[in-house]
């Protein structure tokens, strides 16, 4: 009997970077592939068992967390991050063929997109102005639908070059040549991907309480153990004015005895900790490790307080044979 296709879904339409992302795991080019209109219907796919796993924006360079992923992660049914994929961004603006600069009073484009390129908008098209897209290919693939409220749109150079409908009016609008944006694969919980030496965890720490000190208490459980955090960011929970989570990414394995003991720290500071994962990093930067914070030097620490739990701790001579004072 065949075995059932694998199904991902991403942040589509076709053409999309994090279709570009998807395309980094291996065998996705061969496995049924599902666009979704945004991060949340992506999820509630995966968490419905209609998909297999989703690829979603979760970090940029120059805009930092994804709030939409930040936020839908965090809640509902549990997640697992599986792994990460890098994509540099570049931008172009598109328009219907015979559209010039100056004609543009409207741009589509999705919001991180925009943040990216807002810049070079204002000193090129000043009176533009900018209309939220679902992504950028959908704010692209519009124009070709003839009835949209916009007259360009910025999307990715591959979009334009796909859509023979689409002229190019401009190439690398992004105001920060070097950006890159991070993308999660994420699916349901399950065994974790194996430690690789290059490796990073995610999760979310609700704010036990707002008081002095409550955000320096969970950062602690890293520091004292030599966990280093490559991504630390507050997100109101919703619930009230004041109350937020923090969603943190940690270098290291979860396998990792550091990784485990500031975790288990964590849970008893705030229960309500959520595990999303540990996974290898993309750019494969690996882990400085102090030797006091290594996993042998865990083992033998938690082997000399079970030798003195048990009484097998060995007394110093000098101190045995010691007179008792009177």
């Amino acid at each position: 009997m065949p075995a059932t296709p694998f199904t991902y879904t991403f942040l589509g339409p076709s053409g999309t970077f994090t279709e570009a992302a998807l395309m980094q795991v291996p065998g996705a080019a061969d496995a049924i592939r599902v666009p979704s209109t945004n991060v949340n219907t992506a999820l509630d796919k995966v968490r419905d068992g209609s998909a297999d796993a989703a690829m979603v924006p979760i970090e940029n360079s120059v805009e930092g967390g994804v709030t939409a992923t930040l936020d839908a992660i965090a809640t509902g049914q549990e997640l697992r991050i599986l792994r990460e994929a890098l994509v540099p961004i570049s931008f172009v603006l598109v328009a219907r063929p015979g559209t010039r600069i100056e004609d543009i009073r409207r741009i589509s484009t999705h919001g991180h997109a925009w943040a990216q390129c807002r810049l070079w908008a204002e000193k090129n098209i000043p009176n533009a102005e900018y209309i939220p897209g679902s992504s950028t290919a959908a704010a692209a693939m519009g124009l070709l639908e003839g009835d949209t409220h916009y007259e360009a749109a910025i999307c990715a150079p591959i979009v334009a070059t796909e859509q023979p409908g689409l002229a190019v009016l401009a190439e690398n609008i992004g105001d920060n040549p070097g950006a890159v944006t991070r993308f999660v694969l994420v699916g349901r919980p399950g065994a974790l991907p194996e430690p690789t030496g290059a490796d990073k965890t995610t999760v979310v720490v609700p704010l036990p309480e707002d008081r002095p000190g409550a955000l320096m208490e969970i950062l602690d459980q890293f520091a004292t153990r030599g966990v280093n955090l490559s991504r630390i960011e507050s997100r109101p929970t919703g619930q009230y004015l004041g109350h937020y989570f923090f969603s943190i990414d940690a270098d290291g394995h979860v396998a990792d005895a550091r990784v485990a003991d500031a975790l288990a720290g964590l849970h008893r500071i705030s229960p309500a900790t959520r595990f999303l994962g540990s996974y290898g990093r993309a750019d494969g930067h690996r882990t400085v490790v102090e030797p006091h914070t290594s996993d042998q030097a865990f083992r033998a620490a938690h082997a000399w307080v079970r030798d003195i739990l048990s009484g097998a701790s060995v007394v110093p001579e000098y101190i045995s044979r010691a007179s008792p004072t009177a």
